[in-house]
């Protein structure tokens, strides 16, 4: 968006999920490109001033803002609800202009153990399996209801398992990378069977690049790839692409997991004109170029 000249405000906590200084070097990249144009706002989203302060004179609103993972919201389920649910309905209370456009960075999770594959918008999403998961469907119902009543545009995307540069360091594909170079046991659950619809970040920020121009009214739309790829095999890419064998500390299936995710996407193909052009082979060497810069520079174990 700063690259087609857009001006583009950043709301974020930098929660210590993770390591915020990790955050502050993505921060730089992005005010370094945008100068004047990008601008940061330290604060939560569950605080109104933060949010209208960040969203005044803005056209389109894109939440991404959220506490993410299945497994951390099955210790923390109220604070997960605290964030991801009234963080959500704050920020929507700051939008007063009937022309601004929200969208939703939804999850793929909020599909459970769906059994028909792939999954499509009008599967039934009412039995997730954990409570990031239930956070991200309320979500969508907020933003329904939103719509509902004040009639902006509103776009929900459910992303399916989103990696690349730049990606969260528990994310399995970040910490699976980083077991292997540092040769410590990877946590591999089950059999190695379970599959995932893992789509490159930047097939998914076209997407909502795509949402931001062309969705109408409100809308539900899956950002994947359609293609599936188990553990097993997601494991064995990364040793080709690093050179080294894995050290696999083999557990049993995690509570909240599912057998398998993949994404039908042709709802946004025909209204949105989204293509994912990345394969997960092309995208595993991209991220592990990236790793191993950040790697070396220090910047990550």
């Amino acid at each position: 968006m700063l690259a087609a000249g857009s001006q583009v405000h950043i709301l974020d906590n930098l929660d210590a999920f993770y390591d915020p200084a990790i955050k502050r070097h993505n921060l730089a990249l992005l005010s370094a490109q945008g100068g004047a144009d990008c601008q940061f706002f330290e604060g939560d989203i569950r605080s109104a001033d933060a949010c209208k302060t960040a969203i005044r004179g803005c056209d389109s609103v894109i939440h991404l803002a959220a506490l993410a993972g299945v497994r951390p919201s099955i210790v923390d389920p109220v604070r997960y609800m605290e964030v991801n649910v009234t963080g959500t309905q704050v920020l929507l209370q700051q939008i007063d202009s009937k022309q601004v456009q929200f969208v939703f960075g939804g999850s793929s999770s909020v599909y459970g153990s769906n059994k028909k594959v792939p999954f499509a918008e009008c599967d039934s999403v009412e039995n997730p399996m954990s409570p990031y998961a239930a956070s991200k469907r309320a979500g969508e119902l907020l933003c329904s209801t939103f719509h509902h009543l004040h009639g902006n545009p509103v776009v929900v995307l459910r992303f399916f398992t989103v990696y690349g540069p730049r990606q969260r360091p528990e994310m399995a594909i970040h910490l699976f990378a980083r077991s292997i170079k540092n040769g410590t046991p990877l946590p591999f659950y089950g059999d190695g069977e379970t599959r995932r619809d893992y789509t490159f970040v930047e097939d998914i920020a076209s997407g909502v690049a795509l949402a931001v121009t062309k969705a109408k009214g409100f809308g539900i739309y899956n950002l994947g790839g359609s293609a599936t790829t188990s553990l097993r095999e997601l494991v064995a890419a990364l040793e080709a692409q690093l050179g080294q064998t894995a050290v696999l500390r083999r557990l049993p299936d995690q509570a909240g997991d599912v057998p398998i995710t993949c994404a039908d996407i042709r709802l946004a193909e025909r209204d949105l004109g989204y293509r994912c052009t990345t394969t997960v082979q092309e995208g595993l060497r991209r991220f592990c170029d990236w790793y191993l810069i950040e790697r070396t520079a220090g910047r990550l174990q």
